[in-house]
């Protein structure tokens, strides 16, 4: 792809997050039609054929060569697609789009958890304060009832907070391997290993195809989540890889919580409360807190860019 000026690449940024955003009401509207682990398999079966074959045409590495390429598809695969997407779909079964969407903006704080666990990354004081922080907010969104820890809301969010975790632990795993395959690449076949398991774990759980209310919505919804916010939004998002760095790419997450309260309360006439908005704030200070020092740096970058 073509490299973008400045100014393109902020408005991509922020067009990202507003399509990752958005794809969270797309999955609750989406969710009236269709059963949640074949959803998401029909999803990412489309989109990873739609980057497969942009990857065919821009790289001649456009499949996995070597154990460690096919390592990466099943970690990231397994993870990063199916385990993050099966939770997160039976999640806002119980729970809105924006409130999903607050709860996994935690994983860039469960990244850095798992990175301090599993790869022995140093943490400091104000980290673990951040780490407090972002469990706060967690705690502020789902707002359990000691009476009532089984509802249905706090059910919701903590299967939303397993979609962070298992997110934030494919990221860990995935990053002492070192391999040339292109990030699009991987990407598709990640889709289309994790679409495969998704449709496994929908059969296993006795969900069916023929149980899908074939509509305008429910095939505008499809659409939109294969097409648009997914293979379109990873496409730039591939796009955004060399310009931006870890740090940057994460507060993407940051955005879409926003997108998804506003595209919410355009289409759904829902919005969240004061609490809720809370929560979301105290988990965006924690991630500030973990990441200060590379925050600051990326902002420092910013700024001499700018000068230039």
């Amino acid at each position: 792809m073509v490299s973008v000026n400045g100014r393109v690449a902020a408005g991509l940024f922020v067009l990202l997050g507003l399509l990752w955003g958005s794809s969270f009401v797309a999955i609750e509207i989406g969710l009236a039609y269709f059963p949640p682990l074949q959803f998401a398999a029909l999803r990412f079966f489309l989109a990873g054929l739609i980057v497969l074959g942009y990857a065919a045409v821009s790289t001649d590495y456009w499949r996995p060569h070597s154990r460690t390429d096919w390592t990466l598809v099943g970690v990231s695969g397994g993870l990063l697609i199916g385990a993050h997407h099966a939770f997160l779909y039976l999640g806002q079964e119980h729970v809105p789009g924006a409130v999903a969407a607050i709860v996994i903006s935690l994983g860039p704080v469960l990244t850095a958890l798992f990175a301090t666990g599993i790869l022995g990354d140093r943490i400091t004081p104000l980290g673990v304060l951040g780490f407090g922080f972002g469990f706060l907010g967690v705690g502020l969104v789902a707002r359990p009832d000691p009476n009532a820890l089984l509802s249905s809301d706090v059910v919701g969010v903590a299967t939303v907070l397993v979609a962070s975790a298992c997110f934030a632990l494919g990221a860990v795993l995935t990053r002492p391997f070192s391999s040339d395959i292109p990030a699009r690449t991987l990407q598709a076949w990640a889709m289309l290993f994790g679409a495969a398991l998704l449709s496994v774990a929908g059969v296993a759980t006795g969900e069916s195809l023929a149980a899908v209310e074939w509509s305008g919505v429910a095939v505008g919804s499809l659409l939109y989540l294969a097409v648009v916010s997914g293979a379109g939004a990873f496409l730039i998002y591939f796009e955004l890889l060399g310009r931006f760095g870890p740090t940057q790419i994460n507060l993407i997450g940051y955005l879409e919580p926003v997108s998804a309260t506003l595209l919410s309360w355009a289409f759904l006439g829902q919005l969240i409360d004061a609490v809720t908005a809370l929560g979301f704030v105290s988990i965006f200070a924690g991630f500030a807190l973990i990441k200060r020092r590379a925050l600051g740096e990326s902002l420092a970058r910013a700024r001499d860019g700018a000068a230039d």
